[in-house]
């Protein structure tokens, strides 16, 4: 079933990787504005699900945020995460820069031992005022699916310009302050093969993340329902191998199943 999150505010939910995760989406409550299109995510396609209406103006996020921050000081559960996540790309947001700030100002007003976390496709990183903002946050979580270019165009169908070797060089600029998220899984999408588990694509990608050296990478596979039916979940086994892989280049790695 596909999920189109409320706005600006939603959960907590428990994350797999992040624990008691309080949402923030900067998109509108209605629809899906991504600059992926992606085949696997649980917010279905971009075609599908046009928003109406408007993205939250910064004041409505900051209300809303420090509305339900007080609740949960007030009745629990207490926050682990600030997650920015939701039905698209939460830097494309035009004042993402400034409700960073509001963020952080009112997680160390209520809840200054959560961390604060951006959940990216990493499209927008090469705009100063982006790259800046997320230089601020705890967990930069930036997407990269692959470095095939042409699996990428099929697996996350980027609009507009895409170029893996300018993504790369975007992360490389953090200079360690990022996490790379990696979705693998197999199945078959318009009949190509989908499966990017094998040495072909976890090879010149484990290599790619090497010259990154982000802090951590977070491995994962389909949680929840696709828009499209024909893909599958990655076996623990596979993952555990690609984890092994990352390990042993020295890097900390964690697996979601």
């Amino acid at each position: 079933m596909t999920v189109i999150y409320p706005s600006p505010i939603f959960g907590p939910v428990h994350s797999r990787r992040l624990g008691v995760s309080l949402g923030i989406n900067l998109m509108p409550a209605d629809g899906k504005l991504c600059t992926f299109n992606c085949i696997y995510c649980e917010c279905g396609f971009n075609e599908d699900f046009r928003p109406k209406l408007p993205r939250p103006t910064r004041e409505e996020v900051r209300t809303a945020l420090e509305a339900r921050l007080q609740d949960m000081r007030q009745n629990g559960p207490a926050p682990d995460v600030l997650t920015f996540a939701g039905n698209g790309e939460p830097t494309a947001h035009p004042h993402f820069p400034e409700i960073i700030e509001d963020t952080l100002a009112l997680r160390d007003k209520y809840f200054p031992q959560a961390k604060v976390s951006v959940l990216s496709n990493s499209t927008f990183i090469h705009k100063p005022a982006v790259f800046a903002a997320l230089q601020k946050i705890d967990n930069n979580i930036l997407k990269l699916d692959t470095v095939d270019e042409e699996y990428i165009r099929t697996l996350d169908r980027p609009s507009g310009h895409y170029s893996v070797e300018a993504i790369i060089e975007g992360m490389k600029a953090f200079h360690g302050h990022c996490i790379i998220q990696t979705m693998f899984l197999k199945g078959e999408y318009r009949g190509r093969d989908m499966d990017n588990t094998t040495d072909r694509f976890v090879l010149p990608w484990l290599e790619r993340v090497k010259e990154v050296a982000p802090r951590q990478v977070m491995i994962y596979t389909i949680d929840r329902e696709t828009p499209d039916h024909d893909l599958r979940k990655a076996s623990h086994e596979e993952l555990d191998r690609i984890g092994n892989l990352v390990r042993e280049a020295g890097l900390e790695v964690s697996v979601s199943y």
